[in-house]
């Protein structure tokens, strides 16, 4: 059983063309799990042959819109498609609880006409899960073949963020959410086929926004992680400042390697897709503009 991680969205608050809003797919044995459901996610998910009602749990790594704008988006798509039965969402227990709560409230006049129209059952509320998040990996869901777990990460003044592991026969992978760079990740990915991180060029931050190093993971420091981690192949998201042309995205893998990082290198694209535990070139299907830029050497 073959597991897949496609890139949904490697954007950030900033619109940047060809770049959605933050989220990771992981597909093992006929699941789909998404993580993060940045601004466009319902139309990446479409576009890499994915339906809303196809979704089996999303997970969400903290409470910044960026990370969460398309949820209720999901949710009404999923509904509209045919789907009747709660989404299973996980989350760290927090601002993210009250989220949950009223997540569809802005839209119940949308829900209930389409529903009296249709005479389909009013939208289902999402089957929300909350976990206290913490400095060890707890388990916070199993599936087929499949145990995610997460483990508290380091973006404060937010609390709380956090990553997620998946495991199954294939592999794992690790999706960092947003973080600086910081040992939670380097413990949560020891010996990962894929770890999924976000990553910021210090150096090409424009004045006024510096403050962005202060939570968010500096490339180089990453690649030190990441080769200290064991990892075999690491993914770039969440780009800041977001890549204009091939040799800005570039730049970021040169970093990560002069940080010593030796397994392979890609700086993410939308829609960029890899196989676990596959070190040939990963596959990647690129809206026209995109750049999935492979850093190897």
């Amino acid at each position: 059983m073959e597991t897949t991680v496609t890139i949904t969205g490697t954007g950030t608050p900033r619109p940047a063309p060809q770049r959605a809003g933050a989220g990771v797919l992981v597909r093992h044995a006929g699941q789909a799990m998404q993580f993060d459901t940045g601004r466009a996610t319902v139309l990446r998910l479409a576009e890499a042959g994915v339906g809303c009602d196809e979704i089996d749990a999303v997970f969400v790594t903290h409470h910044h819109a960026d990370h969460l704008v398309a949820l209720p988006d999901l949710l009404i798509t999923r509904w509209v498609m045919g789907a009747r039965e709660p989404l299973p969402v996980v989350a760290p227990s927090g601002p993210l609880d009250r989220f949950g709560a009223y997540v569809l409230d802005l839209w119940a006049d949308d829900i209930a006409v389409r529903s009296a129209h249709t005479g389909r059952p009013p939208a289902p509320e999402p089957a929300w899960t909350a976990f206290e998040a913490g400095g060890a990996p707890v388990l916070v869901w199993e599936g087929e073949d499949c145990r995610v777990t997460s483990i508290a990460v380091r973006h404060e003044p937010v609390r709380p963020a956090v990553a997620y592991r998946v495991d199954t026969s294939a592999g794992s992978v690790v999706i960092s959410g947003d973080t600086r760079v910081c040992e939670e990740v380097e413990r949560l990915a020891s010996g990962v086929d894929v770890l999924v991180h976000e990553a910021v060029r210090v150096g090409g931050l424009s004045p006024g926004r510096e403050y962005i190093a202060e939570y968010h993971a500096d490339t180089v420091e990453l690649g030190a992680m990441a080769e200290r981690a064991g990892v075999a192949r690491l993914i770039l998201t969440h780009l800041e400042p977001a890549p204009a042309d091939a040799v800005e995205a570039e730049a970021f893998g040169d970093d990560v390697r002069r940080g010593g990082f030796t397994g392979d290198v890609l700086v993410g694209a939308d829609l960029l897709t890899v196989g676990l535990g596959v070190r040939a070139a990963a596959q990647s299907s690129v809206p026209s503009g995109g750049h999935g830029v492979d850093s190897n050497r």
